[in-house]
């Protein structure tokens, strides 16, 4: 079976985003693109086009368009099971500093149990209607202890820093770090269960496994459910909101938009192919299908590990015809900080305001 994504009707997209009355006040420093951006082997970039490969002119165009993008990437992707019960079970408890943070241990697949650590203002269970996160750890042995404030660098700390200011956040961890000792055997378990999916349909399926655990609690706001990561993390959070309309909104940091930025090609994300000389599919095309939920990129343009920067801007660009068709400003942009890969203190003040204006509105 395919990856079942979550789309809200157009309409109430369209209602939603009058429901935000405000915009970030630094809006219009992320949304213009520098002159001439240049993005080094960027792959093919196919024009987002309408029926008979007409440009795009109305929202019905797109709207016509929209399912059958959706259907190649998902093809592409591969098919992941259904997902059924949770089964959730808490495997320790602790508050502090006026957060609740909570280890729980949970079924992704069925009968593949993952842990995950939920954080919430101490007081969240008396409350109705909080905003929440899915936070998405990067690349760090530390794995979800990190995201969630339990040892580490307190730049990393992204899930408690954001529970600190009132969201409830889920900080999942990663299948490449899930009761195995590398990355290889991960992907080879996955195999053997999903033979025909990719890992990248792996880690979509994993994140949407967060925001079903989100939704399930009495507490949280459904229509108020956000994603945010970095590196790694950034890269599940661009599918995750591309593939799941019940996310309003989405901060990546540093994950790599083109194809060949990073290691999108490693056999845990996409795969060898996306180098073939006749692969179609593009990131722009997951921009695309995010629209009109605002989409903030973060990049520290050069150094070691940096992965977007002015660069990303030849696959924002690409993708603007579509956030175009709609009204209002397009809430989709870039950050450069030109700090490389990281997260300076500044660059997440903006990260969680972005999250303030547009998730916990």
């Amino acid at each position: 079976m395919l990856l079942r994504p979550y789309f809200l009707p157009a309409l109430l997209i369209l209602c939603s985003l009058s429901a935000y009355g405000q915009d970030v006040d630094w809006l219009s420093e992320v949304i213009v693109s520098p002159e001439n951006p240049q993005l080094a082997e960027a792959g093919k970039i196919r024009p987002l086009s309408g029926s008979a490969g007409k440009p795009l002119s109305t929202l019905q165009d797109w709207q016509r368009r929209r399912p059958q993008l959706l259907q190649e990437w998902q093809e592409f992707l591969g098919p992941m099971p259904e997902r059924g019960d949770l089964r959730t079970v808490l495997l320790r408890r602790e508050i502090l500093d006026g957060v609740q943070r909570d280890l729980i241990e949970y079924d992704a697949e069925a009968g593949r149990r993952v842990q995950g650590y939920l954080l919430h203002p101490a007081e969240a269970a008396a409350a109705k209607s909080l905003p929440a996160i899915v936070a998405l750890h990067p690349t760090n042995s530390e794995t979800i202890d990190e995201i969630a404030g339990v040892r580490g660098r307190d730049a990393a700390m992204t899930g408690w820093k954001l529970a600190q200011r009132g969201f409830v956040v889920f900080c999942p961890r990663c299948f490449l770090w899930q009761d195995v000792e590398n990355f290889d055997q991960a992907v080879a378990e996955h195999r053997l269960r999903n033979p025909h999916a990719k890992g990248m349909a792996r880690m979509l399926f994993d994140a949407q496994r967060g925001v079903d655990l989100l939704c399930s609690l009495e507490y949280v706001d459904q229509d108020r459910i956000a994603a945010i990561g970095h590196s790694l993390g950034a890269k599940e959070t661009l599918y995750l909101t591309a593939f799941d309309d019940r996310i309003c909104c989405g901060v990546f940091s540093e994950g790599g938009l083109g194809l060949r930025s990073t290691n999108w090609d490693a056999p845990w994300y996409l795969g060898k192919g996306i180098h073939e000389a006749d692969f179609p599919l593009n990131h722009h095309e997951l921009l695309a299908l995010i629209a009109p939920r605002p989409f903030l990129l973060i990049g520290g343009e050069s150094g070691p590990g940096a992965a977007d920067g002015d660069r990303s801007w030849v696959l924002i660009n690409a993708a603007m015809p579509v956030w175009n068709l709609y009204d209002g400003p397009a809430r989709l942009g870039l950050l450069n900080h030109r700090q490389g890969h990281a997260v300076p203190d500044p660059v997440f003040e903006r990260m969680a305001d972005w999250m303030r204006v547009y998730c916990a509105r």
